[in-house]
Protein backbone atom coordinates (compact mmCIF):
# COMPACT_ATOMS: atom_id res chain seq x y z
CA UNK A 1 0.00 0.00 0.00
CA UNK A 2 2.75 2.37 1.29
CA UNK A 3 4.90 2.04 -2.65
CA UNK A 4 1.13 2.35 -4.14
CA UNK A 5 0.73 5.50 -2.16
CA UNK A 6 4.52 6.64 -3.17
CA UNK A 7 4.05 6.02 -7.05
CA UNK A 8 0.62 7.72 -6.79
CA UNK A 9 2.74 10.47 -5.87
CA UNK A 10 5.60 10.20 -7.82
CA UNK A 11 3.09 9.86 -11.29
CA UNK A 12 0.99 12.86 -10.80
CA UNK A 13 3.15 15.48 -11.22
CA UNK A 14 3.69 13.64 -14.31
CA UNK A 15 0.74 13.42 -15.36
CA UNK A 16 -0.58 16.72 -14.27
CA UNK A 17 2.59 18.63 -16.25
CA UNK A 18 1.65 16.86 -19.37
CA UNK A 19 -2.30 17.67 -18.92
CA UNK A 20 -1.67 20.98 -18.58
CA UNK A 21 0.93 21.46 -21.60
CA UNK A 22 -1.26 19.55 -23.89
CA UNK A 23 -4.60 20.78 -22.89
CA UNK A 24 -5.97 23.00 -25.17
CA UNK A 25 -4.46 20.36 -28.16
CA UNK A 26 -6.40 17.41 -26.56
CA UNK A 27 -9.73 19.66 -26.74
CA UNK A 28 -8.75 20.71 -30.10
CA UNK A 29 -8.65 17.00 -31.43
CA UNK A 30 -11.89 16.35 -29.50
CA UNK A 31 -13.75 19.32 -31.07
CA UNK A 32 -13.06 18.10 -34.07
CA UNK A 33 -14.52 14.54 -34.05
CA UNK A 34 -17.56 16.50 -33.45
CA UNK A 35 -19.74 16.68 -36.06
CA UNK A 36 -19.69 20.00 -37.77
CA UNK A 37 -23.41 21.21 -37.64
CA UNK A 38 -23.67 20.50 -34.05
CA UNK A 39 -20.38 21.69 -33.22
CA UNK A 40 -21.58 25.22 -32.20
CA UNK A 41 -24.31 22.86 -29.51
CA UNK A 42 -21.75 20.44 -28.28
CA UNK A 43 -19.34 23.49 -27.66
CA UNK A 44 -21.93 25.79 -25.72
CA UNK A 45 -23.09 22.52 -23.43
CA UNK A 46 -19.27 21.66 -22.94
CA UNK A 47 -19.07 25.51 -21.58
CA UNK A 48 -21.97 25.13 -19.76
CA UNK A 49 -21.21 22.02 -18.07
CA UNK A 50 -17.65 23.40 -17.30
CA UNK A 51 -19.52 26.72 -15.43
CA UNK A 52 -21.42 24.35 -13.27
CA UNK A 53 -17.72 22.20 -12.06
CA UNK A 54 -16.01 25.38 -11.94
CA UNK A 55 -19.06 26.82 -9.64
CA UNK A 56 -19.08 23.17 -7.57
CA UNK A 57 -15.62 23.88 -6.80
CA UNK A 58 -15.54 27.34 -5.99
CA UNK A 59 -18.40 26.98 -3.73
CA UNK A 60 -16.75 24.10 -2.31
CA UNK A 61 -13.90 26.39 -1.43
CA UNK A 62 -15.61 28.96 -0.15
CA UNK A 63 -17.54 26.00 2.22
CA UNK A 64 -14.34 24.94 3.92
CA UNK A 65 -13.26 28.30 4.60
CA UNK A 66 -16.58 28.92 6.36
CA UNK A 67 -16.38 26.33 8.42
CA UNK A 68 -13.11 26.17 8.96
CA UNK A 69 -12.94 29.74 10.56
CA UNK A 70 -16.46 28.54 12.18
CA UNK A 71 -14.62 25.07 14.00
CA UNK A 72 -11.25 27.04 15.06
CA UNK A 73 -13.06 30.14 16.70
CA UNK A 74 -15.57 28.27 18.26
CA UNK A 75 -12.90 25.40 19.75
CA UNK A 76 -10.71 28.31 20.49
CA UNK A 77 -13.73 29.69 22.58
CA UNK A 78 -13.82 26.32 24.28
CA UNK A 79 -10.30 26.61 25.26
CA UNK A 80 -9.62 22.79 23.18
CA UNK A 81 -6.00 22.02 22.86
CA UNK A 82 -4.43 22.13 19.04
CA UNK A 83 -8.06 24.26 18.50
CA UNK A 84 -7.02 25.78 15.70
CA UNK A 85 -5.20 22.71 14.16
CA UNK A 86 -8.28 20.76 14.42
CA UNK A 87 -10.43 23.30 13.53
CA UNK A 88 -8.82 24.17 9.77
CA UNK A 89 -8.52 20.43 9.03
CA UNK A 90 -12.07 19.81 10.19
CA UNK A 91 -13.07 22.35 7.70
CA UNK A 92 -10.25 21.49 5.26
CA UNK A 93 -11.79 17.88 5.15
CA UNK A 94 -15.30 19.12 4.79
CA UNK A 95 -15.16 18.49 0.88
CA UNK A 96 -15.75 14.56 1.26
CA UNK A 97 -19.76 14.82 2.28
CA UNK A 98 -20.21 12.77 5.76
CA UNK A 99 -16.49 11.20 5.91
CA UNK A 100 -15.33 15.20 6.34
CA UNK A 101 -17.36 16.30 9.39
CA UNK A 102 -17.20 12.92 11.01
CA UNK A 103 -13.72 12.91 11.19
CA UNK A 104 -13.89 16.38 12.63
CA UNK A 105 -16.08 15.03 15.48
CA UNK A 106 -14.18 12.45 15.92
CA UNK A 107 -10.80 13.95 16.83
CA UNK A 108 -12.57 16.97 18.54
CA UNK A 109 -14.63 14.78 20.76
CA UNK A 110 -11.27 12.77 20.97
CA UNK A 111 -9.31 15.28 22.61
CA UNK A 112 -11.68 16.81 24.85
CA UNK A 113 -12.18 13.98 26.36
CA UNK A 114 -8.21 13.63 27.11
CA UNK A 115 -8.30 17.05 27.82
CA UNK A 116 -11.44 17.89 30.07
CA UNK A 117 -12.51 14.98 31.36
CA UNK A 118 -14.49 14.31 33.99
CA UNK A 119 -16.06 17.65 32.82
CA UNK A 120 -18.84 16.35 30.50
CA UNK A 121 -20.23 19.61 30.07
CA UNK A 122 -17.12 20.59 27.99
CA UNK A 123 -17.22 17.38 25.92
CA UNK A 124 -20.64 17.86 25.10
CA UNK A 125 -20.22 21.66 24.15
CA UNK A 126 -17.41 20.53 21.36
CA UNK A 127 -19.40 17.86 20.27
CA UNK A 128 -22.41 20.18 19.86
CA UNK A 129 -20.09 22.71 18.19
CA UNK A 130 -19.68 20.30 15.46
CA UNK A 131 -22.76 19.05 15.46
CA UNK A 132 -24.21 22.58 14.45
CA UNK A 133 -21.53 23.09 11.82
CA UNK A 134 -22.93 19.72 10.30
CA UNK A 135 -26.51 21.25 10.58
CA UNK A 136 -25.49 24.70 9.29
CA UNK A 137 -23.19 22.84 6.32
CA UNK A 138 -26.18 20.67 5.09
CA UNK A 139 -28.63 23.41 5.56
CA UNK A 140 -27.76 27.08 5.12
CA UNK A 141 -23.59 27.11 3.59
CA UNK A 142 -23.27 24.23 0.96
CA UNK A 143 -27.08 25.29 -0.89
CA UNK A 144 -25.80 29.02 -0.67
CA UNK A 145 -22.30 28.57 -1.65
CA UNK A 146 -22.77 25.58 -3.61
CA UNK A 147 -26.26 24.80 -4.82
CA UNK A 148 -26.83 28.16 -6.52
CA UNK A 149 -23.29 28.24 -8.64
CA UNK A 150 -24.27 24.56 -9.86
CA UNK A 151 -28.12 25.46 -10.68
CA UNK A 152 -29.01 22.47 -8.36
CA UNK A 153 -31.65 22.36 -5.67
CA UNK A 154 -30.38 21.33 -2.03
CA UNK A 155 -33.03 18.27 -2.19
CA UNK A 156 -31.68 17.20 -5.60
CA UNK A 157 -27.89 17.58 -3.96
CA UNK A 158 -29.39 15.45 -1.35
CA UNK A 159 -30.53 13.19 -3.28
CA UNK A 160 -27.59 12.83 -5.65
CA UNK A 161 -24.98 12.29 -3.22
CA UNK A 162 -27.29 9.45 -1.48
CA UNK A 163 -28.10 7.72 -5.18
CA UNK A 164 -24.31 7.83 -6.16
CA UNK A 165 -22.80 6.80 -2.28
CA UNK A 166 -25.01 3.77 -2.81
CA UNK A 167 -23.84 2.98 -6.07
CA UNK A 168 -20.26 3.71 -5.94
CA UNK A 169 -19.33 4.27 -2.90
CA UNK A 170 -16.73 7.05 -1.19
CA UNK A 171 -16.12 7.87 -4.85
CA UNK A 172 -19.52 8.41 -5.76
CA UNK A 173 -19.54 10.39 -2.70
CA UNK A 174 -16.39 12.95 -4.22
CA UNK A 175 -17.89 13.23 -7.76
CA UNK A 176 -21.67 12.88 -6.82
CA UNK A 177 -22.76 17.39 -6.94
CA UNK A 178 -20.07 17.98 -9.92
CA UNK A 179 -21.87 14.84 -11.86
CA UNK A 180 -25.44 16.06 -10.96
CA UNK A 181 -24.66 19.08 -11.92
CA UNK A 182 -23.67 17.92 -15.53
CA UNK A 183 -26.53 15.92 -15.71
CA UNK A 184 -28.63 18.66 -15.39
CA UNK A 185 -26.62 20.71 -17.97
CA UNK A 186 -28.13 18.11 -20.27
CA UNK A 187 -31.12 17.70 -18.71
CA UNK A 188 -32.40 21.65 -19.09
CA UNK A 189 -30.83 20.83 -22.83
CA UNK A 190 -32.86 18.28 -23.75
CA UNK A 191 -36.29 19.76 -22.03
CA UNK A 192 -35.45 22.90 -24.23
CA UNK A 193 -35.54 20.26 -27.37
CA UNK A 194 -38.28 18.77 -26.29
CA UNK A 195 -40.35 21.84 -25.45
CA UNK A 196 -39.30 23.31 -29.01
CA UNK A 197 -40.14 20.06 -30.84
CA UNK A 198 -43.35 19.38 -33.04
CA UNK A 199 -44.58 16.71 -30.09
CA UNK A 200 -44.44 19.05 -27.37
CA UNK A 201 -46.45 22.22 -29.56
CA UNK A 202 -48.36 19.73 -31.65
CA UNK A 203 -47.37 21.83 -34.82
CA UNK A 204 -46.93 19.32 -37.90
CA UNK A 205 -43.23 19.45 -39.09
CA UNK A 206 -42.32 21.58 -42.04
Amino acid sequence: ALVSFASVLIVMPVVTFYLIRDWHSMIEMVDSWVPVHQRETVRRLAREVDAAIGGFLRGQVGVCAVLGCYYASALMLVGLDFALLIGLVAGLITFVPYIGSMTGLMIGASVAIAQFWPDWKRILIVVGIFLFGQFIEGNIVSPKFVGERVGLHPVWMIFAMFAFGYLFGFVGLLVAVPLAAALAVLLRFALRQYFASPLYTGDKPT
